[in-house]
């Protein structure tokens, strides 16, 4: 591939995301430390549950784990200043808001009662709530100059009781009602901090027309952030959208890609160049856009959950090959040879996709903290991806002799039973050390609440046929095989 132009002047922002997996508070100061030396500018932080709320916002922090105290969110801050990066909090305030609206106190204040994400803008009490939220916020971030409002997958929205009412009135749309809401958030800021930029999403708006996006109110108010993750953005059309929204008014713009939690919901392990593509995209729109359409930067995101309510994506020492490849590649313009080895030096590590990295010998590493829990989760991962494991149900002797029908029978054989255990107990034991394993070097990054999240979420399921069909031959033997005999069995 041809080289492209370096990523146009600007930052490039590491995106925090700590609605799941929240690291140890040393640990995520040795990862500012890291995304600094890697080229990045600055911090996008997404605190979700793991700020410290006070006074009736505190039923906001997390109960799974204990939240960031004031002190550690003001040493995040100090740790980024030290290194050269700039924060920028991140605080959603219409969708994606299921961290707040989960809690019982709050459910009236859904759009409708079935989606915990998306508020009901009517609600007075559901702006004061986001207010005192951003107020709360932005004053633990005295040196921070911009704050990101979230804004994005507003899922629902019009379709509750009072949005009906609201829009039956002929002419009242969706996306002024929409717009409404942000606007009126976005006001307040700019009314209670006169000098704070603001980013929110820009996605709500991809189908609104010139006009509409002229008229929005948030012209000279906002800046936009297009986001798209995917290995083969649509380039022509992403530039289209920039030029649209500049068109417009909405003249500050940045973009978003992603380094890690963009993949599947459930993915454990980081394809590094499945995002270095999304980052080569990236690099193409910029070199397409017309002059006038100026960057303000870019903001890798690592996601850590979908949303609040789904399970743990990549954990960020599976991801920081990814990162670092990413930045590399918006600093080149290509991910060139050198660019590669710049990665695997800064890294310390032997190739720039984490499955095959060369494994390490010692638990820490200063190039790479975080690097044995990375290797230790791309084992057990091949492990529970192994056809033995994966279609244990599938083999030879379960589908033959061992099926639902000669078990709800006790029609089974008991050397085929035995057989099964046999193979059962060995898979389960080889499963069980790695994770423990696994969750030993885990719990020196992250709270004790995140291993088990990880084990019960990724492990668990896999393993529960495996588990099942061992409970269900010890219970054939015992019925079909002298108890003496059984023992004797069950010891081999």
């Amino acid at each position: 591939m041809d080289t492209l132009p370096a990523w146009p002047k600007g930052k490039k922002l590491v995106h925090l995301d700590l609605k799941g997996a929240p690291p140890r508070i040393d640990y995520l100061h040795k990862l500012i430390g890291i995304f600094s030396s890697l080229g990045a500018d600055g911090l996008l932080v997404e605190y979700e549950d793991m700020f410290p709320y006070e006074g009736e916002l505190k039923v906001l922090q997390s109960t799974q784990h204990p939240p960031y105290s004031r002190e550690e969110v003001l040493s995040i801050q100090e740790v980024a200043k030290s290194q050269g990066l700039e924060v920028i909090p991140l605080v959603q305030t219409f969708g994606h808001m299921e961290f707040v609206l989960k809690h019982k106190s709050l459910w009236g204040l859904r759009e409708v009662g079935h989606c915990l994400g998306t508020l009901n803008p009517h609600r007075e009490e559901g702006v004061r709530l986001v207010e005192e939220m951003l107020r709360q916020v932005v004053e633990l971030h005295p040196g921070s100059t911009s704050l990101h409002i979230g804004a994005d997958e507003v899922y629902l929205l019009g379709e509750g009781e009072e949005s009906r009412r609201w829009l039956s009135t002929p002419g009242r749309t969706v996306q002024q009602l929409f717009l409404s809401h942000v606007t009126r958030v976005a006001k307040g800021v700019r009314e209670a901090w006169p000098n704070l930029n603001m980013i929110m999403w820009d996605d709500m708006l991809r189908g609104m027309d010139h006009d509409t996006l002229k008229g929005s109110g948030l012209v000279g108010l906002v800046q936009l952030m297009l986001w798209d993750y995917n290995p083969t953005l649509d380039v022509k059309n992403t530039v289209y959208l920039l030029e649209r929204y500049s068109g417009a008014g909405l003249s500050e713009l940045w973009a978003a890609s992603s380094f890690k939690g963009s993949t599947n919901v459930h993915t454990c392990v980081t394809s590094t160049q499945r995002h270095v593509d999304n980052h080569l995209q990236w690099l193409q729109v910029a070199a397409a856009l017309p002059e006038g359409i100026h960057m303000l930067g870019i903001a890798l995101t690592g996601w850590q959950r979908y949303d609040h309510l789904s399970v743990l994506c990549e954990l960020l020492p599976l991801a920081l090959p990814s990162l670092a490849s990413s930045l590399q590649t918006l600093t080149h313009g290509q991910f060139s040879p050198e660019a590669q080895s710049r990665v695997t030096k800064s890294l310390g590590i032997s190739s720039v996709e984490v499955e095959t990295m060369e494994s390490s010998t010692t638990s820490d590493s200063v190039l790479f903290p975080g690097r044995r829990l990375a290797e230790l989760v791309v084992e057990l991962t091949a492990i529970l991806q192994s056809e033995e494991l994966c279609h244990f149900e599938d083999n030879m002797f379960v589908r033959g002799w061992f099926t639902p029908y000669h078990r709800q029978r006790k029609s089974v054989s008991p050397l085929i039973a035995q057989q099964l255990q046999s193979q059962a107990m060995r898979l389960l034991a080889f499963v069980e050390q790695r994770v423990a394993m696994v969750k030993k070097e885990m719990v020196r990054l992250y709270p004790a609440s995140t291993a088990q999240e990880w084990v019960e979420q990724h492990v668990s399921p896999v393993v529960a046929p495996l588990q099942r069909v061992l409970e269900d031959t010890r219970a054939s033997l015992l019925e079909m095989v002298p108890q003496n005999v059984s023992a004797s069995m069950g010891g081999q």
